[in-house]
């Protein structure tokens, strides 16, 4: 018998996804560069895809 605990997984876990919430694809939002803007009230703030594929939101 092992003492030992089971390794942690190395996925990221999984958040459900509700069915009632609008929902966007990147590749629309990204069809020809790699940064858009986006207008909350009167703030400005830029979405830019990196080159790994992962999504920057900055102000």
């Amino acid at each position: 018998m092992s003492n030992l605990a089971p390794a942690p997984s190395s996925a990221p876990s999984a958040r459900p996804v509700p069915g009632d919430l609008p929902m966007l694809n990147s590749r629309d939002l990204f069809t020809t560069q790699r940064e858009v803007l986006i207008q909350h009230g009167t703030e400005h703030y830029r979405l830019r895809l990196t080159s790994t594929n992962k999504l920057i939101l900055t102000k």
